[in-house]
């Protein structure tokens, strides 16, 4: 007759080896909430990076602010070779129709010109001065020269305004987490809708304002955009062309996948149509 099989008491392990367990458990959940985090920031609707996330670039630290004012680029441990891009080099002569005038009193407008033509765009100071006096601003000093429309989604807007974005180069894992340094606040006297072809400042989220991110809607989106991003003007002509930077070829990251199909060769501001 066999004896029993005796079961001696279940131990703790080694006080050591506790610790080393708590420091591995401790580590796995900072990283999946960090990472969880960080896409959750990048792939919002028009959200450059968010508040309080911080990141390491090739340049060293850096993090945003609350304000999302920074304009320094920023980039996941993530990053890999193959996102990083050299700069197409686009830097066109500015170019200005000869349509342009200096008639004063009639209005204010905005003729952007791409790669794949001109899109004039009838601005609202009335309804918006802050957001308005923003991007005219910035027009006027040359910031929209030649960045790319970096997020392209058909069938619901394009986005352009990131200086990460110059000339098609830097590390494409930044697109869309730069800012102009300047912020405006969020603007909306419920007049103006997301209906097809109007423009409006795309930002970190829903009512916070903006820098100089903008989006052009290809399709009415009222719906699932009013009363959340400050609209501020409307395409007045060229709308074919905001179809056709809508059709670009994207990656699964929203990115035109060659960044010389889709961009801002200049904008600039007019006082008549």
């Amino acid at each position: 007759m066999s004896k029993p099989v005796t079961r001696g008491k279940l131990r703790n392990p080694p006080r050591g080896r506790q610790y080393a367990m708590v420091t591995i458990v401790v580590v796995l959940l900072v990283a999946g909430g960090s990472g969880a985090y960080l896409y959750g920031t990048r792939t919002g609707p028009f959200s450059y990076l968010s508040t309080s996330a911080t990141s390491t670039s090739s340049s060293g630290s850096s993090s945003s602010s609350g304000s999302a004012s920074s304009s320094s680029s920023h980039s996941t441990t993530a990053t890999s070779s193959s996102s990083s891009v050299a700069g197409a080099g686009f830097n066109n002569t500015p170019c200005t129709p000869a349509t342009t005038t200096t008639a004063s009193g009639t209005g204010t407008y905005a003729l952007i010109c791409t790669n794949l033509g001109l899109i004039e765009v009838q601005l609202f100071p009335t309804d918006a001065p802050a957001t308005v006096g923003n991007f005219v601003n910035l027009a006027q000093t040359g910031f929209y020269n030649d960045l790319v429309w970096h997020r392209i989604v058909p069938g619901f807007v394009i986005q352009a305004g990131d200086p990460n974005t110059k000339n098609g180069g830097g590390d494409k894992a930044t697109w869309g987490q730069g800012t102009s340094g300047t912020n405006v606040p969020f603007e909306d006297d419920g007049k103006l809708h997301n209906t097809a072809g109007t423009i409006a400042m795309a930002s970190t989220a829903a009512g916070s304002g903006g820098s100089s991110q903008f989006y052009i809607n290809l399709v009415d989106n009222s719906a699932g955009l009013d009363h959340k991003y400050a609209v501020f003007g409307k395409v007045i002509n060229g709308m074919s062309v905001v179809q056709a930077l809508g059709a670009v070829p994207t990656s699964s990251s929203q990115q035109p996948i060659d960044p010389s199909a889709a961009y801002i060769v200049s904008v600039t501001i007019q006082n008549s149509p």
